[in-house]
Protein backbone atom coordinates (compact mmCIF):
# COMPACT_ATOMS: atom_id res chain seq x y z
CA UNK A 1 0.00 0.00 0.00
CA UNK A 2 1.75 3.84 -0.77
CA UNK A 3 1.48 6.20 2.14
CA UNK A 4 -0.18 8.44 0.51
CA UNK A 5 -3.35 5.57 0.51
CA UNK A 6 -2.38 4.82 3.93
CA UNK A 7 -2.05 8.12 5.75
CA UNK A 8 -4.69 10.43 7.08
CA UNK A 9 -4.20 13.67 5.42
CA UNK A 10 -0.81 15.88 5.29
CA UNK A 11 0.25 16.31 9.27
CA UNK A 12 1.56 13.66 11.17
CA UNK A 13 3.08 14.56 15.05
CA UNK A 14 6.63 12.93 15.71
CA UNK A 15 6.74 11.90 18.95
CA UNK A 16 10.49 12.17 19.32
CA UNK A 17 10.76 15.12 21.70
CA UNK A 18 8.26 12.89 23.90
CA UNK A 19 11.85 11.04 25.04
CA UNK A 20 12.78 14.06 26.42
CA UNK A 21 15.24 15.11 23.59
CA UNK A 22 16.71 18.33 24.57
CA UNK A 23 15.68 18.49 27.73
CA UNK A 24 13.37 16.80 30.49
CA UNK A 25 9.62 17.12 29.45
CA UNK A 26 6.91 16.91 32.39
CA UNK A 27 4.92 13.70 32.21
CA UNK A 28 1.78 16.30 32.36
CA UNK A 29 2.92 18.62 29.35
CA UNK A 30 4.10 15.56 27.55
CA UNK A 31 0.83 13.88 27.88
CA UNK A 32 -1.29 16.81 27.10
CA UNK A 33 0.66 17.64 23.84
CA UNK A 34 -0.54 13.82 23.08
CA UNK A 35 -4.13 14.87 23.62
CA UNK A 36 -3.73 18.19 21.88
CA UNK A 37 -2.64 16.13 18.57
CA UNK A 38 -5.90 13.75 18.90
CA UNK A 39 -8.12 17.02 19.57
CA UNK A 40 -6.60 18.55 16.40
CA UNK A 41 -7.67 16.20 14.37
CA UNK A 42 -4.29 14.67 13.72
CA UNK A 43 -4.44 10.90 12.98
CA UNK A 44 -0.71 9.72 12.04
CA UNK A 45 1.82 9.26 14.90
CA UNK A 46 5.26 8.25 14.65
CA UNK A 47 7.64 7.02 17.44
CA UNK A 48 10.38 4.68 17.93
CA UNK A 49 12.23 3.10 20.81
CA UNK A 50 15.39 5.31 20.34
CA UNK A 51 13.72 8.29 21.75
CA UNK A 52 14.33 8.18 25.36
CA UNK A 53 14.99 4.51 25.57
CA UNK A 54 11.05 3.47 24.57
CA UNK A 55 9.97 6.51 26.86
CA UNK A 56 8.15 8.30 23.82
CA UNK A 57 6.53 4.82 22.98
CA UNK A 58 5.27 4.52 26.54
CA UNK A 59 4.26 8.14 26.72
CA UNK A 60 2.14 7.45 23.33
CA UNK A 61 1.05 4.38 24.09
CA UNK A 62 -0.48 5.82 27.18
CA UNK A 63 -3.03 8.11 25.52
CA UNK A 64 -3.73 6.28 22.27
CA UNK A 65 -4.58 3.16 24.31
CA UNK A 66 -7.96 4.84 25.17
CA UNK A 67 -8.49 6.30 21.36
CA UNK A 68 -10.05 3.59 18.75
CA UNK A 69 -7.51 1.98 17.46
CA UNK A 70 -8.98 2.17 13.80
CA UNK A 71 -8.66 5.78 13.89
CA UNK A 72 -5.61 6.32 13.63
CA UNK A 73 -1.76 5.31 11.99
CA UNK A 74 1.22 4.24 13.77
CA UNK A 75 4.33 3.95 13.07
CA UNK A 76 7.46 3.14 14.82
CA UNK A 77 10.88 1.50 14.26
CA UNK A 78 13.23 -1.02 14.57
CA UNK A 79 17.04 -0.79 15.41
CA UNK A 80 17.60 -0.41 18.46
CA UNK A 81 16.11 -2.94 21.21
CA UNK A 82 16.18 -1.56 25.05
CA UNK A 83 17.08 -3.55 27.70
CA UNK A 84 16.26 -3.80 31.28
CA UNK A 85 19.68 -3.23 32.16
CA UNK A 86 21.21 0.62 32.90
CA UNK A 87 23.32 2.16 30.78
CA UNK A 88 26.86 2.73 32.18
CA UNK A 89 28.36 5.96 31.35
CA UNK A 90 27.12 7.90 28.53
CA UNK A 91 25.37 6.82 25.42
CA UNK A 92 27.39 6.57 21.82
CA UNK A 93 25.02 8.03 19.63
CA UNK A 94 27.70 9.18 16.79
CA UNK A 95 26.99 12.56 15.93
CA UNK A 96 24.00 13.21 18.06
CA UNK A 97 25.92 13.64 21.36
CA UNK A 98 23.54 13.62 24.83
CA UNK A 99 20.40 13.99 22.69
CA UNK A 100 18.56 12.06 24.86
CA UNK A 101 20.45 12.23 28.54
CA UNK A 102 17.16 12.68 29.99
CA UNK A 103 14.73 10.15 28.50
CA UNK A 104 15.03 6.58 30.61
CA UNK A 105 18.12 5.18 31.48
CA UNK A 106 17.70 1.60 30.15
CA UNK A 107 21.00 0.35 28.09
CA UNK A 108 19.80 -0.06 24.40
CA UNK A 109 21.43 -2.65 21.76
CA UNK A 110 21.79 -1.34 18.04
CA UNK A 111 21.33 -3.89 15.89
CA UNK A 112 19.31 -4.55 12.84
CA UNK A 113 19.20 -8.75 12.58
CA UNK A 114 16.22 -10.54 11.78
CA UNK A 115 16.66 -11.24 15.48
CA UNK A 116 16.72 -8.41 16.91
CA UNK A 117 14.37 -6.87 14.70
CA UNK A 118 11.01 -9.48 15.58
CA UNK A 119 12.16 -8.65 19.61
CA UNK A 120 11.94 -4.92 18.78
CA UNK A 121 8.49 -4.78 17.11
CA UNK A 122 7.23 -7.31 20.12
CA UNK A 123 8.99 -4.76 22.89
CA UNK A 124 6.99 -1.47 21.02
CA UNK A 125 3.63 -3.06 20.73
CA UNK A 126 3.95 -3.82 24.49
CA UNK A 127 5.50 0.11 25.06
CA UNK A 128 2.48 1.00 22.58
CA UNK A 129 -0.35 -0.88 24.61
CA UNK A 130 -1.60 -1.86 20.82
CA UNK A 131 -1.89 -5.58 19.21
CA UNK A 132 -0.67 -3.99 15.78
CA UNK A 133 1.68 -1.87 13.78
CA UNK A 134 0.39 0.43 10.63
CA UNK A 135 4.54 0.96 9.35
CA UNK A 136 7.65 -0.15 10.31
CA UNK A 137 11.18 2.05 9.54
CA UNK A 138 14.33 1.66 9.77
CA UNK A 139 16.43 3.39 11.64
CA UNK A 140 19.22 5.30 11.38
CA UNK A 141 21.48 2.94 9.03
CA UNK A 142 23.26 6.17 8.00
CA UNK A 143 26.44 8.18 8.80
CA UNK A 144 25.53 10.23 11.11
CA UNK A 145 25.31 7.29 13.46
CA UNK A 146 27.79 5.18 12.39
CA UNK A 147 30.31 7.09 10.39
CA UNK A 148 32.42 4.62 8.21
CA UNK A 149 30.58 1.76 9.04
CA UNK A 150 27.49 2.58 8.25
CA UNK A 151 27.42 0.40 5.35
CA UNK A 152 28.19 -2.41 7.54
CA UNK A 153 25.27 -1.81 9.56
CA UNK A 154 23.20 -1.38 6.29
CA UNK A 155 23.58 -4.58 5.30
CA UNK A 156 22.95 -5.94 8.56
CA UNK A 157 19.40 -4.74 8.06
CA UNK A 158 18.95 -5.79 4.23
CA UNK A 159 19.05 -9.61 5.36
CA UNK A 160 17.73 -8.86 8.40
CA UNK A 161 15.24 -6.29 9.09
CA UNK A 162 14.03 -5.72 5.58
CA UNK A 163 13.32 -9.29 5.06
CA UNK A 164 11.44 -9.89 8.27
CA UNK A 165 9.88 -6.71 7.35
CA UNK A 166 8.66 -7.32 3.81
CA UNK A 167 7.46 -10.83 5.20
CA UNK A 168 5.61 -9.19 7.64
CA UNK A 169 3.76 -6.62 4.62
CA UNK A 170 3.34 -9.93 3.14
CA UNK A 171 1.68 -11.65 5.60
CA UNK A 172 -1.13 -8.54 6.54
CA UNK A 173 0.58 -7.96 10.13
CA UNK A 174 1.88 -4.57 9.10
CA UNK A 175 0.54 -2.59 5.94
CA UNK A 176 4.09 -0.71 5.06
CA UNK A 177 7.87 -0.50 6.09
CA UNK A 178 11.06 1.65 4.53
CA UNK A 179 13.87 3.40 5.94
CA UNK A 180 13.55 5.98 8.91
CA UNK A 181 17.39 8.02 8.15
CA UNK A 182 18.30 11.56 8.60
CA UNK A 183 20.83 11.05 5.29
CA UNK A 184 19.93 10.47 1.88
CA UNK A 185 22.40 7.65 0.93
CA UNK A 186 21.09 4.42 2.36
CA UNK A 187 17.67 5.32 1.01
CA UNK A 188 19.06 5.66 -2.51
CA UNK A 189 21.04 2.18 -1.94
CA UNK A 190 18.09 0.71 -0.74
CA UNK A 191 15.78 1.74 -3.97
CA UNK A 192 18.94 0.47 -6.34
CA UNK A 193 17.75 -3.17 -4.96
CA UNK A 194 15.94 -5.52 -6.73
CA UNK A 195 14.95 -6.76 -3.52
CA UNK A 196 13.38 -6.27 -0.73
CA UNK A 197 11.20 -3.27 -1.52
CA UNK A 198 9.97 -0.64 1.05
CA UNK A 199 6.77 0.96 0.42
CA UNK A 200 8.62 4.46 1.26
CA UNK A 201 10.77 6.08 3.73
CA UNK A 202 10.96 8.87 6.49
CA UNK A 203 13.84 11.31 5.54
CA UNK A 204 14.36 13.68 8.52
CA UNK A 205 15.61 17.05 8.15
CA UNK A 206 16.64 16.34 4.57
CA UNK A 207 13.79 18.02 2.47
CA UNK A 208 13.34 21.19 4.28
CA UNK A 209 12.86 24.91 3.72
CA UNK A 210 16.37 25.30 5.20
CA UNK A 211 17.97 22.25 3.82
CA UNK A 212 16.96 20.70 0.60
CA UNK A 213 19.37 20.32 -2.06
CA UNK A 214 20.97 17.30 -1.72
CA UNK A 215 17.81 15.14 -1.81
CA UNK A 216 16.51 17.09 -5.25
CA UNK A 217 19.80 15.49 -6.77
CA UNK A 218 19.42 12.63 -6.99
CA UNK A 219 17.02 10.62 -3.96
CA UNK A 220 13.77 12.34 -4.89
CA UNK A 221 14.12 11.94 -8.47
CA UNK A 222 14.38 8.01 -8.25
CA UNK A 223 11.88 7.47 -5.43
CA UNK A 224 9.63 9.93 -7.69
CA UNK A 225 10.24 7.25 -10.89
CA UNK A 226 9.60 4.58 -8.38
CA UNK A 227 6.61 5.78 -7.45
CA UNK A 228 7.75 5.50 -3.39
CA UNK A 229 6.61 7.78 -1.13
CA UNK A 230 8.45 9.88 1.11
CA UNK A 231 6.93 11.33 5.21
CA UNK A 232 9.28 14.19 5.72
CA UNK A 233 10.37 14.56 9.08
CA UNK A 234 11.85 17.31 11.09
CA UNK A 235 10.60 19.44 8.63
CA UNK A 236 11.76 22.67 11.39
CA UNK A 237 15.16 21.80 10.92
CA UNK A 238 15.22 20.65 14.83
CA UNK A 239 13.69 23.43 15.26
CA UNK A 240 15.03 26.82 13.95
CA UNK A 241 12.81 27.31 11.54
CA UNK A 242 9.82 27.06 14.47
CA UNK A 243 11.77 29.57 16.83
CA UNK A 244 13.89 27.32 18.32
CA UNK A 245 18.41 27.28 17.98
CA UNK A 246 18.96 23.77 17.10
CA UNK A 247 20.13 22.44 13.64
CA UNK A 248 20.58 19.25 12.64
CA UNK A 249 19.89 18.50 16.99
CA UNK A 250 23.09 20.67 17.75
CA UNK A 251 23.19 24.68 18.33
CA UNK A 252 22.77 26.18 15.07
CA UNK A 253 26.07 27.57 13.91
CA UNK A 254 26.35 30.94 12.36
CA UNK A 255 25.59 30.82 8.64
CA UNK A 256 22.70 28.92 9.29
CA UNK A 257 21.33 31.76 11.88
CA UNK A 258 22.00 34.07 8.98
CA UNK A 259 20.09 32.21 6.31
CA UNK A 260 17.07 31.34 8.86
CA UNK A 261 17.19 35.45 9.10
CA UNK A 262 16.82 35.96 5.50
CA UNK A 263 14.72 33.54 5.10
CA UNK A 264 12.21 35.17 8.19
CA UNK A 265 12.74 38.83 6.88
CA UNK A 266 11.00 37.54 3.46
CA UNK A 267 8.45 36.07 5.20
CA UNK A 268 7.51 39.19 7.54
CA UNK A 269 7.71 41.30 4.00
CA UNK A 270 4.89 39.30 3.27
CA UNK A 271 2.92 38.77 6.53
CA UNK A 272 3.87 34.62 6.23
CA UNK A 273 4.37 32.64 9.18
CA UNK A 274 7.60 30.97 8.77
CA UNK A 275 5.95 27.31 10.07
CA UNK A 276 3.17 27.78 7.21
CA UNK A 277 6.05 28.47 4.92
CA UNK A 278 8.43 25.47 6.34
CA UNK A 279 5.46 22.73 5.94
CA UNK A 280 3.71 23.53 2.95
CA UNK A 281 6.97 23.66 0.75
CA UNK A 282 7.90 19.93 2.07
CA UNK A 283 4.46 19.16 0.96
CA UNK A 284 4.95 20.55 -2.11
CA UNK A 285 7.07 18.12 -3.83
CA UNK A 286 5.10 15.37 -5.26
CA UNK A 287 6.50 12.79 -3.68
CA UNK A 288 5.77 13.97 -0.19
CA UNK A 289 2.80 11.82 1.48
CA UNK A 290 3.01 13.84 4.84
CA UNK A 291 5.26 15.93 7.01
CA UNK A 292 5.86 14.80 10.57
CA UNK A 293 5.99 17.54 13.00
CA UNK A 294 7.61 17.74 16.77
CA UNK A 295 5.83 19.04 19.76
CA UNK A 296 6.40 19.55 23.57
CA UNK A 297 3.46 21.79 24.15
CA UNK A 298 -0.04 21.12 23.45
CA UNK A 299 -0.35 24.96 21.48
CA UNK A 300 2.05 24.09 19.36
CA UNK A 301 -0.17 21.38 17.09
CA UNK A 302 -2.17 24.02 16.59
CA UNK A 303 0.51 26.01 15.57
CA UNK A 304 0.85 23.15 12.82
CA UNK A 305 -2.73 22.51 11.83
CA UNK A 306 -2.87 26.77 11.26
CA UNK A 307 -0.05 26.74 9.12
CA UNK A 308 -0.94 24.11 7.21
CA UNK A 309 -4.13 25.68 5.38
CA UNK A 310 -2.34 29.51 5.54
CA UNK A 311 -2.44 31.23 2.84
CA UNK A 312 1.03 31.98 1.45
CA UNK A 313 0.85 33.91 -1.49
CA UNK A 314 2.83 32.80 -4.75
CA UNK A 315 4.84 36.29 -4.57
CA UNK A 316 6.70 34.78 -1.82
CA UNK A 317 7.93 31.60 -3.44
CA UNK A 318 8.70 33.91 -6.27
CA UNK A 319 10.97 36.32 -4.36
CA UNK A 320 12.51 33.24 -2.12
CA UNK A 321 13.22 31.74 -5.96
CA UNK A 322 14.81 35.00 -7.01
CA UNK A 323 16.84 35.23 -3.97
CA UNK A 324 18.46 32.10 -3.70
CA UNK A 325 17.28 31.24 -0.69
CA UNK A 326 15.76 27.61 -2.33
CA UNK A 327 16.43 25.26 -5.09
CA UNK A 328 15.91 26.32 -8.47
CA UNK A 329 14.83 22.41 -9.12
CA UNK A 330 12.72 22.54 -5.91
CA UNK A 331 8.65 22.23 -7.07
CA UNK A 332 6.73 25.33 -4.80
CA UNK A 333 3.37 25.57 -4.02
CA UNK A 334 0.93 27.17 -6.54
CA UNK A 335 4.13 25.79 -8.90
CA UNK A 336 5.77 29.40 -7.80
Amino acid sequence: MSLKELLPGKLGYGTAPLGNMFRAIPEVEALATVEAAWDQGVRYYDTAPFYGAGLSEERLGEVLSAKPRGEYVLSTKVGRVILDELEQGSRDLGEKGGLFEHGNPNKMLHVWTAEATERSIEDSLKRLRTDRLDIVWVHDIAQDFHGDQWLQKFEEARTGAFRVLSRLRDEGVIKAWGLGVNKTEPIELTLALDEPRPDGFLLAGRYTLLDHEHALQRLLPLAQEQNVDMVVGGPYSSGILAGGTHFEYQEAPAHIVERVTRLKGLAAEHGVSIKAAALQFSLAHPVTAAVVAGATKPSRIAEDRAALVETVPAAFWQELRAAGLVSPAAPLPYGA
